[in-house]
């Protein structure tokens, strides 16, 4: 990792040390898990079935509490659990209780294998499945089983499953709306190349997909570097793309190679702006020789405001959590898991409506929505399983000052060549 002295070594050290936690890692396996069982109708008529009893529905969590996303894993759990706390105070859903069965993976696939194989007969449902190669490894299973899924992952190639449910926007997405805030707001225009360092695997391919297709409109060149998720000193990526002439740089990969792109490029002079997906930013890196190169070059795009943000119900949620979780960190990933929940909450609610709490009808009562808004962002439309629940994106730049460490730059807006991208995939 770099620091922004390029004759600091020592420096570049201790950042890599700092930021091995937030490391991606993990790799793809087969899967297998236990059957969606048998439906029974409750004592008030409902029909029920795994993981929902005349006083409970359980709800799984396969998350990272041990691994490389530890700090997101335990955001997550924490906004998930103060969101069934806050139901159960309110009476429950469906007149039951809320209960969350947490099973911590480690970002190991195997594990989390095993650990969906042990609570898939006991869950309607999964508001949190952390991991995009964990999420390859039980695709399968989760359609076999009807069991809804949100998963902290948004690669394209989750798209078109019934009961995946990709929540904001895939990383295509984002990236097109990269390319044009670079070339809205910071001056490229036709004929400049913009490079792109990404992970290899799902994440980095979608959001390559995007940058090129952004760029071939916009009449720009795309410099791709791919990277693995070991990589942790970005200098040789750095060098090919001073070579290239990049005029700025996308970055689709975690915080720790956000933060050595970005102190690298700022150390040899190639100070340009620097766009990442939001998977690659945390605020830990304010914290790090990083930062005021972060804080220079850098802007976030998202499908979620930033937390600092001044929508009602983020500061709602946000004032919560401190008041349960004091002395926890406030990042992206309270917001995500808490929208996440409050998304499940409305899907139970209208199954019950509907008489049915069974898993094949709480799926069913997901896809009846075309228009949910639980007050933290955009609406979702999740009415048409091959596209994105959502094509709105914001803007964030770090601010060390700021709770979550960022601030919204520019609100949620389409992005132009959004609509006429997804037409051309489909």
């Amino acid at each position: 990792m770099k620091s922004t002295h390029h004759t600091a070594p020592r420096a570049r050290t201790l950042l890599a040390t700092a930021l091995a936690a937030l490391l991606l890692a993990g790799t793809g396996c087969s899967s297998k898990a236990g059957s969606s069982g048998s439906t029974d109708d409750g004592a008030d008529g409902i029909k029920t079935g795994p993981g929902v009893t005349g006083k409970t529905i359980r709800l799984g969590a396969l998350t990272d509490l041990t691994g490389p996303y530890a700090t997101l894993g335990k955001s997550i759990v924490q906004a998930q659990q103060m969101w069934a706390d806050e139901v159960n105070a309110r009476g429950g859903i469906c007149d039951r209780r809320i209960e969350i069965v947490v099973k911590d993976h480690g970002y190991d696939v195997q594990k989390a294998v095993t650990a969906y194989a042990d609570i898939s007969t006991d869950v309607v449902a999964l508001p949190q499945v952390i991991g995009s190669p964990v999420m390859a490894a039980l695709l399968d299973d989760i359609e076999r089983d009807e069991v809804l899924t949100f998963p902290q992952a948004w690669a394209a190639s989750l798209l078109d499953r019934d009961s995946v449910q990709v929540l904001g926007t895939t990383y295509d997405i984002d990236m097109i709306a990269a390319v044009d805030f670079l070339t809205r707001t910071k001056g490229l225009a036709k004929g400049d190349t913009i490079g792109h360092v990404y992970f290899e695997g799902d994440y980095g391919a979608n959001a390559l997909e995007g940058s090129k297709w952004a760029a071939k409109k916009a009449g720009l060149k795309v410099a791709g570097q791919k990277i693995k998720a070991t990589d942790t000193d970005l200098s040789a990526q750095v060098s090919a793309l001073r070579e290239e002439g990049a005029k700025a740089i996308l970055i689709s990969a975690g915080p720790a190679q956000t933060a050595s792109l970005v102190g690298v490029a700022a150390s040899r002079g190639l100070k340009v702006p620097v766009v990442s997906s939001a998977p690659g930013y945390a605020p830990q890196l304010m914290k790090t020789p990083a930062a005021p190169a972060l804080a220079a070059m850098l802007n976030v795009v998202s499908a979620i405001p930033a937390v600092s943000s001044d929508v009602a119900g983020v500061r709602t949620m946000v004032a919560s959590y401190k008041k349960k979780y004091p002395g926890s960190l406030v990042d992206s990933g309270v917001l995500s898991g808490y929208n996440a929940a409050q998304v499940m909450g409305a899907d139970l609610k209208k199954a019950c409506e509907n008489g049915s709490l069974a898993r094949e009808d709480v799926v069913k009562a997901h896809r009846s929505q075309s228009s949910v808004d639980v007050g933290l962002g955009s609406p979702q439309n999740f009415s048409d399983k091959a596209r994105p629940a959502s094509t709105s994106t914001y803007v964030h730049k770090p601010d060390a000052k700021a709770v979550g460490a960022a601030v919204n730059v520019e609100n949620a807006h389409i992005a132009p060549g959004v609509k006429e991208y997804l037409d051309s995939r489909n």
